[in-house]
């Protein structure tokens, strides 16, 4: 009889302000985020795709968006959510993301991301 390991390597993860509450961050891993952005390729149209792609395939480039940023690419993560294609973890991830973003829209403050190793 084999056993498997309880312990497995720690794997990257993003980890995401809400927006303008201080000590509110989401975890996602990077593997989600990556998986994302295949879906909105295949999703969103080509005029919206680009921004999200963008954002989901390199998150670790970007760090901080604007207000206004935000504002233009929360529809498109809560579209990507809604889409009927996306799964069920993937549409959770896009949802999230979506709300924290509208969340640093609405205070007009920066929406902040980083990438740690658990």
């Amino acid at each position: 009889m084999t056993r498997t390991h309880q312990i497995h390597a720690s794997e990257p993860h993003v980890v995401v302000s809400h927006g303008a509450d201080f000590f509110g961050e989401d975890q996602h891993p990077l593997t989600s985020l990556t998986s994302l952005a295949g879906y909105a390729e295949g999703c969103l149209s080509q005029d919206e795709r680009g921004p999200v792609v963008l954002l989901l395939s390199n998150p670790g480039e970007g760090g901080t968006m604007t207000p206004g940023q935000a504002a233009e690419i929360a529809p498109l993560l809560l579209k990507l959510a809604r889409h009927r294609f996306v799964r069920p973890k993937e549409s959770a991830i896009a949802h999230a993301l979506a709300a924290a973003a509208k969340e640093a829209a609405t205070a007009a403050g920066p929406w902040e991301w980083r990438i740690e190793n658990a």
